[in-house]
């Protein structure tokens, strides 16, 4: 009963200490995201200057910024070099100006053309906290993780030593990944153009993603968050229920790097990783449903519901007055397709608040 008893005390601590390192990312890397707003507020002044926006005007590709940081200069013929320097780039300078400014544009040009206006840090901001929210909680995976780790605490293995390693390495490979991402875009258009008719225009894919899903990043910050978590709540653990000194905390020499591991992952987590998942993932084919305020998202629900509720009865009142000749195709086009608005395959509306037709089109 007694280890039963710390074994409460222990899932207790872990779920307290996840959840506040969870919140603490999310906290600072939304204040190091928040200061691009003023990137947003000069866009949006440069869309509103008539003159700035009736001037023609000629892209040279390789003076753009955007591409003099991503693509020119040194090891831009080498695939190793190139990440190397996306590893690199992490840990100053992940996202720059010209990197907000050319992912923002080619964003609104895939998937909100007839809306250059759309206000795409706000969108970023609702997009991550609707992420997020998956991010604090506990699911099973991680549960038998923890059973798994604990099995294989044998004395005289160090294994929560060298398991400290697992969410820094996951950490430093996501955040190569991230920041590669963007060095592929330059590089599409820096192989492809001299020279463009009007500004630099990136083209979101889900191609440049592990496994052709950005949503396996956000798998992977989730497990580091929850790993990190687990590191620091087994040291207090141990510490307040065996004391500093007992055979299960382990020698010094072993204690001090995990806990600086710790607090490295949770610094670069906030400060880059986050930022740059922030960005990168709207880099993908789809839109998410963030795109649409939550009022509007209320108002389509409750209109596709309505609609689905009207055409179901008019299918089941021409069913009974016509018996046996109602047409799978008729049957098959009773319900509404939610999915198609929410499965970012059309083009996103902007920020209007038109309603879109069942086929996903305004």
């Amino acid at each position: 009963m007694e280890a039963l008893h710390h074994l409460h005390i222990f899932i207790f601590v872990l779920a307290v200490v996840h959840v506040t390192f969870s919140v603490l990312t999310v906290v600072f890397g939304g204040a190091r995201i928040r200061q691009w707003k003023h990137w947003e507020d000069s866009i949006a002044k440069q869309n509103y200057e008539t003159d700035q926006v009736l001037k023609a005007k000629v892209t040279h590709v390789y003076q753009h910024d955007f591409i003099r940081g991503r693509f020119a200069g040194f090891g831009k013929d080498s695939a190793l070099v190139g990440w190397l320097l996306s590893f690199l780039k992490q840990f100053y300078g992940s996202v720059t100006k010209s990197d907000y400014v050319t992912l923002r544009h080619g964003f609104i040009m895939t998937h909100c053309q007839s809306n250059p206006k759309f206000n795409f840090h706000k969108y970023m901001i609702r997009a991550l906290e609707d992420d997020f929210k998956q991010v604090v909680g506990i699911s099973w995976y991680l549960w038998l993780f923890v059973v798994i780790f604990l099995l294989l605490n044998i004395n005289g293995w160090h294994t929560y030593f060298w398991i400290a390693f697992i969410p820094f390495i996951l950490l430093l490979a996501v955040g190569t990944k991230l920041g590669h991402v963007i060095t592929q875009l330059a590089h599409e258009v820096a192989e492809k153009h001299a020279a463009i008719e009007g500004d630099l225009v990136v083209k979101p894919s889900d191609d440049h993603f592990w496994f052709h899903r950005p949503h396996v990043v956000l798998f992977l910050i989730h497990f580091i968050l929850f790993q990190n978590a687990f590191e620091i709540a087994f040291f207090f653990w141990i510490w307040v229920t065996y004391g500093f000194d007992s055979c299960i905390m382990g020698q010094v020499g072993y204690i001090v790097p995990r806990l600086v591991i710790g607090v490295f992952i949770q610094v670069l987590c906030s400060y880059s990783t986050l930022p740059l998942y922030a960005i990168v993932t709207q880099m993908g084919t789809h839109y998410k449903r963030a795109i649409f305020n939550e009022h509007l998202q209320q108002n389509i629900v409750g209109w596709a519901q309505k609609a689905k509720k009207r055409k179901g009865l008019k299918a089941e009142l021409k069913a009974d007055s016509n018996p046996g000749q109602a047409s799978s195709h008729e049957s098959a086009n009773t319900g509404i397709q939610l999915g198609s608005i929410f499965a970012k395959k059309a083009s996103a509306p902007g920020d209007s608040t038109s309603v879109p037709k069942a086929d996903g089109t305004n």
